[in-house]
């Protein structure tokens, strides 16, 4: 009887919770990836919540580091439409957060001919706005058009093997 009474059991989590805003799929188009890193980004109140809105262009976006920082420039977060004379900037420079470490070796390997970094998503995760960096290289367009080709092929490859599969 006493079991009617007791308080119904916690569903059992199962990890961090990512939701997920913008994603830069011209990024993986455009360069090859060689390192991607999770970095923290300090925002105002009103790009929070036109993030939350899932509002957010990623395309133009790269990384800059100055002077031991790093910065996320030509993101596009749109402004808040319920803000007030308060409201952000949309292409505004948005600081980074990362370890030290991290900035110096990001810094070093840019500095390298063909080397960028580049934002590939921006999501939520646990209530903090993160965004998912690669340090990536420029693909020449013949790397771009074989790219293309391999997709195809694999599609055009997993459509037969469902075909086959369906006759038989």
């Amino acid at each position: 009887m006493a079991e009617a009474w007791a308080k119904p059991k916690a569903k059992a989590s199962h990890g961090p919770v990512r939701t997920i805003v913008a994603n830069n799929k011209k990024a993986r188009h455009d360069y090859v990836i060689e390192d991607v890193l999770e970095a923290g980004v300090v925002l105002a109140g009103t790009e929070v919540k036109a993030l939350r809105m899932g509002r957010a262009s990623l395309v133009d976006g790269f990384v800059l580091i100055d002077r031991g920082e790093a910065w996320l420039e030509g993101v596009h977060i749109p402004e808040y439409f319920q803000g007030t004379w308060n409201n952000h900037a949309p292409r505004r420079k948005r600081k980074l957060l990362l370890h030290k470490d991290e900035i110096v070796r990001l810094g070093h390997k840019v500095q390298e001919k063909g080397h960028t970094i580049v934002p590939l998503s921006l999501y939520f995760l646990d209530g903090r706005a993160k965004v998912e960096i690669a340090l990536a290289r420029g693909k020449k367009e013949y790397d771009k058009r074989q790219t293309l080709r391999e997709q195809q092929d694999m599609r055009e490859a997993q459509r037969a093997i469902r075909q086959r599969e369906l006759l038989s």
